[in-house]
């Protein structure tokens, strides 16, 4: 079955030439869209598709604040929200990350890594372009100056499973991580569901963030 997509930005030729790109693929199909996020909360209880695209700035209501009333909706099938940004916002994006997100792209990202990103965030995987996420959340984190969440959050797992943790907020990819370790695939996987579950964290990206909050991982 098709991957549905609803988009959300207030320009209109963002969501035009996004939902050309992304309606000429084979097995994503745009299902609407909207240009404030006031509309676009109400699109995806009505449409619910598999991903949307969310603008952080927009009118009405912006992408941050939809996305936060989308994901706390608990809808089933589960929604994921793609933010779309700019490096001028980090705070927006580390916020967006810490409400259950799934990743975000750069707008001016080229055309076959936006359709990459709704394929992979579809599949239930988050963080698509770990480099550059890493380098905001590094970037955030390290203009706080206390960790907002305790290092003690993290003695629930196993040295294996902090190492891992630790390389999934420096942005490795499972392939990379076992090539890393020396361990199968398979077995990363297991230990990233693992630190999943011990720390209750929806996905990777909340992974990354709690990482960094305490200071598992440090900016640099």
């Amino acid at each position: 079955m098709a991957i549905t997509v609803l988009i959300a930005d207030d320009q209109a030729m963002v969501r035009q030439g996004f939902g050309a790109l992304l309606g000429a693929q084979h097995d994503i199909s745009v299902v609407g869209d909207a240009a404030n996020g006031k509309v676009a909360v109400a699109e995806v209880k009505r449409l619910r598709p598999d991903v949307v695209l969310m603008d952080v700035r927009m009118p009405e209501m912006n992408g941050l604040d939809a996305a936060r009333e989308i994901l706390s909706a608990n809808l089933t099938p589960p929604v994921r929200v793609l933010m779309l940004t700019t490096f001028d916002i980090d705070d927006y994006v580390y916020e967006a990350l810490s409400i259950g997100a799934s990743g975000f792209m750069l707008k001016d990202a080229p055309a076959e890594e936006l359709v990459r990103a709704v394929r992979v965030v579809a599949d239930g995987q988050a963080l698509l372009a770990p480099t550059v996420t890493r380098r905001l959340i590094a970037d955030v984190t390290k203009r706080r100056a206390t960790p907002r969440v305790k290092p003690t959050a993290l003695g629930s797992l196993t040295p294996r499973e902090r190492e891992v943790l630790e390389l999934i907020a420096k942005g490795l990819s499972n392939t990379e991580i076992a090539s890393t370790l020396f361990v199968a695939e398979q077995t990363v996987k297991t230990h990233v569901g693992k630190v999943l579950a011990k720390l209750d964290l929806r996905d990777r990206a909340q992974a990354v963030v709690l990482a960094y909050e305490s200071g598992l991982v440090t900016p640099g």
